[in-house]
């Protein structure tokens, strides 16, 4: 038996109200149950009862056994003195207020149908993957696509959480904002971090004014990344290595010992190389790239604004000074994705909560028309029986997941609460 398991109880009252009595034979009527803030302090704020036909409104706190309100210290907590009513599976012992008066308890063993409690246990039973591994694909469509949009609009608001802070640290220049998370999805998991301290570090109004010649962003970003070659031998490398220097004179740049990008384990058309000579030639090509952001509405313009490749140099290379057979090496559909689910769409979640207006729920039918993310826990979904279509669900799913089927939150998930009712 678990506390949420109460909590679902009370708030859902599923339990059985008539002739309701205290542990300390009073009688009990429920106006309200509370409001359930899940926050410090009691669990349940707000609640009206009768008890003993005398009105009461305060707050309701719940517990397993009602012995936990001292090994929880509710008795020196200030925010407790206002508790009305103790609801327990089973009342152990008596609990006093400051002035030794005993607080009405509410034992609901006796009140909670049996099958419930089995629903709940069976529920629970640890699975091996999740607990409603067995049952979760027959869940009726209607009721799981509604939960998939919400579970996908919190994923979202979760990812716009860091572009807010770092909104705020940079005087509310959505450019800059832009910039930093682009490049971080330009690195991936491996270099992501790497890229994105680079970007943070590198005032964007270098980048701005220098973006009239690819030379000398790529000279930026490979000398802020520590990639230019020691000892260089041809005449681009020297040519970076000369244009960083007067750069970082001209601009008084500093570098504050960043770790050098990861090539190890990387395919090539990944290599830190490529994905920074993508990313000059992407700022080189478009000014004011948050502004084309938001005009583009459907996946077609995406594509377009993003169909970008790499200066002649990288054509022919992937690391300084080892020339390779030429190949264009422009941002695949599949990366331009990518940067929609893990740059874009957070972005244009968090530019709606700064403007205060209503979320746009063509992001919807923007994912609805990508392939789904291919990762362990989608492949998991797959074998259990979800379908999993497009990006839209694999999100949403991934939400799922991580925030509720690995947190045990079964009675905070539309699938849970749908499994015990049936």
């Amino acid at each position: 038996m678990k506390e949420d398991f109460l909590h679902y109880v009370w708030q859902n009252k599923k339990f059985d109200f008539a002739h309701l009595k205290t542990t300390q034979g009073e009688s009990l009527q429920i106006i309200h149950s509370g409001n359930y803030i899940q926050q410090t302090g009691p669990d349940f704020f707000n609640a009206q009862l009768i008890i003993e036909n005398q009105k009461w409104a305060g707050n309701i706190e719940i517990h397993i056994k009602s012995s936990d309100w001292y090994l929880h210290h509710h008795e020196i907590d200030q925010n407790y003195d206002n508790v009305i009513l103790h609801v327990v599976w089973e009342n152990d012992i008596s609990v006093l207020r400051k002035n030794n008066v005993e607080i009405p308890v509410l034992e609901l063993k006796h009140c909670v149908s049996r099958d419930l409690v089995h629903q709940y246990q069976k529920l629970k039973t640890k699975k091996n993957w999740i607990n409603c591994e067995n049952d979760i694909a027959g869940i009726q469509q209607f009721v799981f696509k509604n939960w998939q949009e919400r579970l996908f609009f919190e994923r979202l608001e979760r990812k716009s959480y860091p572009v807010l802070e770092l909104l705020q640290e940079n005087n509310n220049d959505w450019e800059v904002v832009l910039f930093c998370f682009l490049a971080k999805n330009f690195g991936l998991n491996v270099n992501g971090e790497i890229f994105f301290q680079l970007a943070k570090e590198l005032p964007f109004s270098v980048v701005r004014k220098e973006s009239f010649d690819v030379t000398y962003l790529e000279a930026l970003f490979f000398g802020h990344a520590n990639l230019l070659p020691q000892n260089a031998q041809d005449s681009y490398s020297k040519d970076l290595i000369d244009l960083y220097d007067y750069l970082s004179v001209k601009y008084k740049l500093e570098k504050k010992f960043l770790s050098s990008p990861e090539f190890f384990r990387l395919r090539p058309d990944n290599f830190p190389t490529i994905r920074l000579a993508q990313l000059a030639m992407l700022y080189h090509k478009h000014r004011n790239l948050f502004s084309k952001v938001f005009e583009a509405k459907t996946i077609e313009e995406f594509y377009k604004l993003f169909d970008i490749s790499v200066s002649d140099y990288w054509q022919s290379h992937y690391n300084f000074e080892k020339k390779s057979t030429p190949k264009e090496k422009g941002l695949s559909k599949s990366f331009i994705d990518l940067l929609l689910i893990n740059t874009i769409l957070p972005i244009k979640m968090a530019y709606s909560k700064f403007l205060g207006t209503e979320i746009d729920e063509r992001m919807i039918y923007l994912l609805e028309q990508l392939k789904p993310e291919k990762n362990a826990v989608i492949d998991k979904f797959k074998e259990i029986g979800v379908r999993v279509e497009n990006s839209f669900e694999s999100q949403s799913l991934l939400q799922l997941k991580n925030e509720y089927c690995s947190k045990n939150k079964c009675l905070q998930c539309a699938v849970g609460i749908t499994l015990l009712k049936n």
